[in-house]
């Protein structure tokens, strides 16, 4: 049985949103699958292993955010996971923090981010809330559609280095042009919560396979498709 390596990073910072069920939605996703899943759930103040396929960054307010990134950077853990290339998965503060730079405060102060990922992020003219679909860049299909919930007040642009992850049909996303997310290699960064890999199975698939190096199976599981049709067919009624 292959052992795969989920770690979920700094969980009382950047957990405030639900995002730990982005684990827990992968660790059972191998697990149906047989492989030996394993959870390492890591704080500031300790070491990033430097054994995980797969690290996962959740949504935190501006001090958890900034303490974070500074925990981060002085850590080095994750750019040694990317060098070796490990997958990072990061929603909204956590998106933020693998990018070049973000805002915070009444007064912008700007922050450096790790430089995982080619986005900037400022503070934009209002908040972001409320349910967000956005369709899979270079996706067919059902699946294309992604779907969850938005809060945010940064505003991201993206560099050369990324490409965008989706364009928005509901909601604001990136903001700046359309977009939502951003991609560069094995990094990810996006900012729906809900949690969005529960939301998307074909995305948190996508995140193993990244991971594995090798496609996976279907894994038909009819309630879960059930509960993605109605979240869709939701935020499409409320956005007419």
């Amino acid at each position: 049985m292959t052992a795969v390596e989920v770690v979920l990073v700094y969980q009382s910072l950047l957990g405030i949103y639900g995002d730990r069920g982005n684990a827990t939605v992968l660790t059972k996703r191998l697990q149906w699958r047989g492989y030996d899943a394993r959870l390492t759930v890591v704080e500031a103040g300790d070491s990033l292993p430097d054994s995980g396929q797969v690290y996962l960054l959740g949504g935190g307010e501006d001090a958890a955010q900034v303490s974070a990134v500074k925990a981060l950077r002085t850590d080095g853990g994750l750019a040694r996971a990317v060098d070796r290339g490990a997958v990072v998965f990061a929603v909204c503060a956590g998106y933020q923090i693998i990018g070049n730079s973000f805002t915070v405060g009444e007064h912008d102060e700007v922050i450096e981010g790790l430089g995982l990922l080619d986005v900037s992020t400022t503070r934009g003219p209002a908040r972001a809330v409320g349910e967000i679909v956005s369709r899979w860049i270079g996706r067919d299909g059902e699946d294309a559609l992604l779907t969850g919930f938005e809060n945010h007040g940064g505003y991201t642009s993206l560099g050369p280095g990324a490409k965008p992850l989706a364009r928005v049909e509901v909601g604001v996303g990136n903001a700046a042009d359309g977009t939502e997310g951003a991609v560069a290699g094995t990094v990810i960064g996006t900012y729906p919560h809900g949690p969005v890999l529960a939301r998307n199975p074909a995305l948190a698939d996508h995140v193993l396979q990244l991971a594995l190096g090798t496609e996976l199976a279907p894994l038909p599981r009819p309630e879960i498709e059930e509960l993605r049709r109605q979240r869709l067919v939701a935020a499409f009624r409320r956005s007419s």
